[in-house]
């Protein structure tokens, strides 16, 4: 019996814009009972600063908010804030907050809290990072406005402070946003749309949020749209069930016993689509598969034998290795560095990917180099289906190359540990491992860690290449959408050149709902536009 017969066979035993807006939000029709959901992790860290797990950022996105967020075309609008203005010489920005937010524990969102959080977010996000790199000063200039003094021009102002990937400038009270950078919160208040609850948390079972009764949405005179809009709750609450086995999550979606199910494997898409009660939703943010080489030790410190891998690669072949040729909907076989089709993709340099492959001429990058069979350390997570069929397909090929690749099989938590490794090879280390890059995550050089090429302060991998640190600086800076767009081109040609990674293909997260419930946010699960039919 295969794997997807027995996973059915089983499922099949046990299934078995208004004005005014505060009035708005009181006509809002909410539901009697909670959203049941699925998340696809437990959430253990309740600080969205602090982390990068995207199980936090999810929580984040509910129980706190931005001084402004994006839409659905990536675009930032105020969000807590009510605008901004600039100086003249761009070095000055003023921001005013919004009147009449709040807390969760009831106190008033001031100045002093938004500077508090921000400064300690630049401590830990690489756009944060970035951003406070120009800072000359942030203050308060009293409790409802923030200026930003900047020694030179930061153009991204709004882009940095209301970006939706890990991780987020979420605002907090000044009194949990003066803990160490270095230290995780462990009280969540926040001012968003959902309340978080304590006392209903349960490790390993249960997260719970309410509807936050003193939440002010944004008067700006838009649909809700990503993080930017009007945030009108319509859910009396939200319950996380955590159910690992994804076999048993679905069964109880089947069941009734919950709501929703955030990632639903490609073997239940038979059994699901033929139910009437359950939809199918396919989210818009994908993550991207990585093939990621140790730059530290030979072979692939040296460019030509990243080259080589790069020119026989077939995006195609690992695309259906991981996720069956049945659904060809649910990934993508032309990716590049960035999502397909967010305003950062484009076709420069994808010649290195969607043409002709050429063993010819990696058979001879390779003798360039002047590798002479020296072992290769692939590690293969068999715990993890799409990297351990990344994997495998390399392996396959390197032989092809006549390549002398060690496979090295072990779980993902094993993978996480040894990658981190900047030891040699044959002493503990590795050549060549597999990941991916998540959702927002891809969409610009911001939260992209893979062409992050600055030696042994980048990710895993320790790419150094002067010229991709420039681009991306020059992308901080760059006065419009056009500019940032040229820089993005520059990038991927210098990445499909110098090769720090090699994207492997897009796939697609896929969700599962009851029927009854519509106006699910594509990009990532967030609840607050979510109502009954």
């Amino acid at each position: 019996m295969s794997r997807r017969q027995f996973i059915l066979t089983s499922l099949a035993a046990s299934a078995m814009q208004a004005s005014p807006l505060k009035a708005l939000a009181q006509q809002a029709k909410v539901s009697k009972q909670p959203f049941r959901w699925v998340p696809q992790a437990d959430l253990s860290i309740l600080d969205p600063v602090f982390t990068t797990a995207y199980i936090t950022q999810e929580y984040g996105e509910l129980v706190f908010d931005t001084l402004y967020g994006l839409d659905a075309n990536y675009a930032p609008h105020p969000q807590m804030a009510q605008g901004h203005t600039k100086s003249a010489d761009g070095l000055t920005w003023t921001i005013t907050l919004r009147k009449g937010l709040k807390f969760h524990d009831g106190s008033p969102v001031r100045a002093q809290d938004a500077v508090a959080s921000i400064e300690r977010w630049g401590q830990r996000d690489p756009m944060g990072m970035t951003f406070m790199a120009a800072v000359k000063q942030i203050s308060a200039k009293d409790d409802g406005t923030m200026v930003i003094d900047l020694h030179e021009p930061f153009p991204m102002v709004p882009e940095a402070l209301g970006k939706p990937a890990s991780n987020i400038a979420a605002i907090m009270p000044e009194r949990l946003a003066k803990t160490s950078a270095s230290k995780a919160i462990t009280e969540a208040v926040g001012s968003g749309p959902f309340r978080f609850l304590p006392a209903k948390r349960l490790l390993g079972s249960r997260v719970a949020y309410e509807r936050f009764a003193g939440y002010v949405p944004s008067p700006l005179k838009m649909a809700p749209s990503f993080t930017a809009g009007p945030k009108i709750v319509h859910v009396p609450g939200v319950e996380w069930h955590i159910i690992p086995d994804s076999a048993t999550g679905i069964a109880a979606l089947q069941a009734g016993e919950v709501d929703g199910v955030e990632l639903v494997d490609n073997d239940f898409i038979p059994l699901l689509r033929g139910q009437p009660d359950i939809k199918l939703v396919k989210r818009s943010l994908p993550s991207i598969s990585i093939m990621r080489f140790n730059q530290l030790y030979p072979p692939f410190n040296n460019k030509a034998m990243r080259q080589a891998i790069l020119a026989v690669v077939n995006q195609k072949e690992y695309m259906i290795a991981a996720n069956g040729s049945e659904y060809p909907e649910y990934w993508n076989a032309h990716c590049g560095v960035f999502v397909p089709g967010s305003p950062m993709d484009s076709k420069a340099g994808m010649e290195a990917l969607d043409g002709p492959r050429d063993f010819a001429k990696a058979q001879a990058l390779i003798k360039a180099a002047g590798y002479h069979n020296e072992p290769i350390i692939l590690l293969d997570p068999v715990d993890y289906p799409n990297h351990h069929a990344s994997a495998q397909v390399t392996a396959a090929l390197f032989k092809k190359l006549k390549l002398n690749v060690v496979v090295q099989s072990m779980d993902w938590s094993t993978v996480l540990q040894r990658r981190n490794s900047q030891a040699a090879p044959a002493s503990g280390g590795w050549n060549v491992a597999f990941t991916a890059i998540t959702g927002t995550n891809n969409l610009d050089p911001a939260g992209q860690l893979g062409i992050r090429a600055n030696g042994k302060k980048a990710w895993f991998g320790w790419p150094d290449d002067p010229k991709l640190v420039q681009l991306r600086a020059d992308w901080f800076k760059a006065p419009d959408l056009a500019a940032r767009k040229k820089i993005c081109e520059e990038i991927q040609k210098e990445a499909f050149d110098f090769v720090p990674y090699i994207p492997l293909g897009a796939i697609y997260s896929i969700t599962a709902l009851r029927s009854n419930w519509q106006d699910f946010q594509l990009q990532m699960p967030l609840f607050y536009t979510l109502r009954q039919a």
